[in-house]
């Protein structure tokens, strides 16, 4: 599609854009609502499975997709996205227990992972590398305006009206995202010759689901030792060297292994799975420190992380202009993942609104200058004809990274929550519940649960029914609990914040590969796609996914 007119790639863009404006509002008007919705659903125990299973589907749908679409095209399976992804928003919307919760988000994960995989892929196809990082920075910027809207407005919803509405709210956008993209998008044909790689398509997966179970039950629902989890890592083990032994003999591999021989393609991935690890894994419990330690409601919870959004935006749309103006892209990692760090440090000792805006403020600067970079640097490194299976090769990566650092979080923020929790119930400043009567103090003794730090009505609505002279004894154990989980959300970032430091490290050892003008194989790549692969200045690519944080 490279050949096609300006005016006719721009109107492409626009619904491209559409489409995934309709995924990402879906998914960030949700993240201050969560917390929330999870409370009233009684399934806090469950929480990290919410966001994990979205992940973990979207994660498989963007790699089975990535290599298929290289086949097919990337119209229908956009168009399939779309409509798997407005089903499970409407289904979730009808939940009403936690699992039929988990399992419609899981729907709604699968149809992500399609948008995802193809939308961006579709912008390599458009766009030759040097000329792509302008709309690497748009796309970013498309999602990150989403950031700024969808957890204002989701944080507002939850507060006002029934929580269900913020699945159901946009679904007349996916109707016309889908209608924009069947008339606008051209169709591609078939590449001939190609077939399935149907037995590597199923090990991945049993290797994905198994590895991602264990990291979310380790430590919670199961000991990491374990035979439950101990069993899961083997199989995941076992199915992943089967799978690898598949890929290699195969001749239409779904993730072609030569692809790891590049050292671009495989320094890039493992800077996206940590820092997705640490990122993802500690900013997904920045509303626990806002609702649950600070005491806000979902409103204004929105407020505190848009600063986020906003810099994060205008420093992306930015760096894609200057990197494509300057075809260099190695020196904005270096200067954007330690202003990431220096964000999430401030997480740590965070105590205040103003401090923790002005952490996401950081943060989101360091995220504008350097998640576009990896999935530039890897699109860069393989000829076009590998656009969508190395998109999703980065995009697999990063989603492991995520749901992995949820997981790995969550279970350091259970272990430490206890401690924390049994010092501020014991301690001499903790209220004397001996000389009340047996059945109020088991009532308020219930409300020892970080959980009800998240309903804040509920709270309300208790202290108000107290008798006055528990009123006090209640507000102050309610403070106790408080303080106990900001002192464990500080161990939750300060993990988050060494693992990025690891990452840093990693930028040092990217290789920076001039970004080529064309989406034609460059002349020391030649057509041989393994060589090309290999290679020093081998072809063109595809994808942002990883953008998307």
């Amino acid at each position: 599609m490279e050949h096609l007119s300006l005016k006719r790639k721009i109107t492409i863009m626009i619904a491209i854009m559409a489409a995934m404006f309709f995924a990402a509002i879906n998914q960030t008007i949700t993240s201050t609502a969560m917390p929330r919705i999870i409370s009233i659903l009684d399934g806090m125990d469950y929480y990290t499975w919410t966001i994990n299973i979205y992940l973990l589907t979207s994660t498989i749908a963007t790699v089975l997709v990535g290599k298929l679409s290289d086949i097919f095209g990337r119209k229908p399976f956009i168009l399939i996205g779309i409509l798997l992804f407005m089903a499970g928003a409407f289904l979730t919307g009808t939940s009403s227990d936690v699992f039929q919760f988990i399992a419609y988000r899981g729907i709604q994960g699968i149809g992500a992972g399609i948008i995802q995989s193809t939308a961006f892929t579709a912008v390599g196809d458009l766009f030759a590398p040097r000329e792509r990082g302008k709309w690497m920075g748009l796309m970013t910027a498309i999602f990150g305006f989403s950031s700024v809207v969808g957890p204002t407005l989701g944080g507002y919803l939850v507060d006002h009206l029934d929580w269900h509405w913020l699945f159901w709210i946009f679904l007349p956008l996916g109707v016309v995202a889908f209608i924009m993209i069947l008339t606008l998008f051209p169709k591609v044909e078939r590449k001939q010759g190609e077939g399935i790689d149907y037995l590597g398509s199923l090990f991945m997966t049993t290797t994905i689901v198994p590895l991602l179970l264990a990291f979310s039950w380790a430590g919670t629902q199961y000991e990491w030792g374990s035979a439950q989890i101990l069993g899961l890592l083997a199989a995941t083990v076992v199915s992943a060297v089967i799978f690898v032994i598949i890929e290699l003999k195969s001749k239409n591999p779904i993730l072609p292994m030569h692809l790891f021989k590049n050292d671009v393609v495989t320094i890039s991935n493992l800077i996206g799975f940590i820092m997705n690890f640490g990122m993802m894994g500690a900013l997904i419990y920045i509303s626990f420190f806002v609702q649950g330690v600070m005491g806000i409601t979902p409103t204004y919870a929105g407020y505190v992380t848009m600063p986020m959004s906003i810099f994060m935006v205008i420093m992306s749309a930015l760096t894609g202009q200057w990197i494509a103006k300057q075809g260099k892209y190695k020196k904005f990692a270096l200067i954007g993942v330690p202003v990431m760090i220096l964000g999430m440090a401030l997480m740590v000792i965070m105590n205040s609104i103003w401090l923790a805006v002005l952490s996401m403020v950081i943060f989101g600067i360091g995220l504008g200058l350097g998640m576009p970079v990896f999935s530039l640097a890897t699109q860069n490194a393989v000829p076009h004809k590998e656009l969508g299976v190395v998109t999703a090769s980065s995009q697999l990566f990063r989603n492991l990274g995520g749901t992995i650092g949820i997981a790995v979080m969550g279970t350091v923020m259970s272990n430490s929550l206890k401690g924390n929790l049994k010092n501020a119930l014991q301690s001499d400043s903790a209220p004397d519940f001996s000389k009340m009567d047996p059945e109020m103090a088991k009532q308020l003794t219930a409300f020892a649960n970080p959980q009800t730090l998240m309903n804040k009505p509920l709270i309300e609505q208790t202290q108000a029914g107290l008798p006055a002279d528990v009123q006090p004894l209640f507000a102050q154990m309610i403070a106790g609990i408080r303080d106990a989980l900001g002192d464990t959300l500080s161990v939750v970032f300060l993990t988050g914040t060494l693992v990025l430091v690891v990452a840093f490290v990693l930028v040092f050892f990217l290789r920076e590969l001039p970004l080529r003008t064309s989406n034609q194989a460059s002349p020391e790549a030649g057509g041989d796609a393994e060589t090309a692969s290999g290679a020093k200045g081998a072809g063109a690519s595809s994808k942002t996914a990883g953008v998307k944080a």
